[in-house]
């Protein structure tokens, strides 16, 4: 288990973080927020990168501070920016952040050969990274991260730059992976989370504003999800002054437009031509944010 109690995190006079507080257990959680919500402070306190101004972070009652490289030895950490070393193969690289992690030779061998299998990068693995695609890269930082194979793992924005082809492979390997570990995943890309966390963070201005499933999310915006059709892209233009459009989309009758409401009681909706739409964690985001 991870216990997060009463966070805090300035840089200079500003809060980077405020009072976050929160539990992990076996899992894959989503942490959800704009730039600047706190997400990367966050991640690089509880990886130990940077000192807390206070509070707790707890892995199985213990302060990670006080376990070192106990903590570190279940760790596995995939940063947002790629920290590939330019001259390094693939192979290289991976049996080379073994060897930081202290792993034994053999052991580092086998496991460095049976993630670049699974993550499709074998028939690569005598090439430099600096020549691969964003996509073959950030498969091959998710490797390094893995190498320990670790009881915590976090991921921070781990589709960056990559393809929808390459993202859903990511995606998809990563939601097989998450028995016996908690997987913390720091994204502002919904759908990297949306079909495989069990537990949804909301993070804004260094604060957890809202936390629940994903199904929950969905249900508590509903209410506030319309879809109307227009003609032109210039009432386009007027229903942005009132509401935030989620997604817009052709069809036989017109433009359809889906929308969110900031409240039921908005006089907009006594008009006719709104229907109630099926509301998804893209429009949570969108109505927190």
């Amino acid at each position: 288990m991870l216990k997060v109690r009463h966070l805090n995190k300035s840089y200079k006079t500003t809060a980077a973080l405020s009072d976050v507080s929160f539990e992990l257990k076996e899992g894959i959680y989503g942490f959800l927020g704009p730039n600047g919500a706190g997400k990367s402070t966050l991640i690089h306190l509880i990886t130990d990168n940077i000192r807390r101004d206070s509070g707790e972070i707890l892995w199985n009652e213990k302060d990670i501070r006080v376990l070192d490289k106990e903590y570190r030895d279940i760790l596995g950490y995939m940063p947002q920016y790629q920290g590939y070393y330019k001259g390094f193969t693939a192979k290289a690289f991976l049996l080379y952040m073994a060897q930081l992690k202290g792993m034994k030779k053999k052991e580092a061998v086998r496991r460095t050969e049976e993630l670049l299998k699974i993550l499709n990068l074998w028939e690569h693995r005598d090439k430099k990274a600096e020549n691969f695609s964003g996509g073959m890269r950030q498969r091959l930082m998710l490797a390094q991260a893995l190498l320990n194979d670790p009881k915590l793992l976090i991921l921070d924005e781990p589709t960056a730059g990559v393809d929808p082809q390459e993202r859903i492979r990511i995606r998809n390997y990563i939601s097989t992976i998450a028995k016996g570990r908690i997987i913390l995943i720091a994204t502002h890309i919904v759908s990297d989370v949306e079909a495989i966390a069990n537990e949804i963070f909301l993070m804004g201005a260094g604060k957890v504003i809202e936390h629940a499933s994903p199904q929950k999310l969905i249900r508590q915006v509903s209410p506030y999800v319309y879809t109307t059709t227009v003609q032109s892209v210039d009432e386009i233009t007027q229903l942005e002054k009132s509401f935030t459009i989620s997604n817009i989309y052709n069809s036989m009758h017109g433009i359809q437009v889906k929308l969110i409401q900031k409240s039921p009681q908005d006089p907009e909706f006594h008009t006719s031509g709104y229907e109630p739409a099926a509301a998804n964690l893209e429009d949570v985001y969108l109505y927190h944010f």
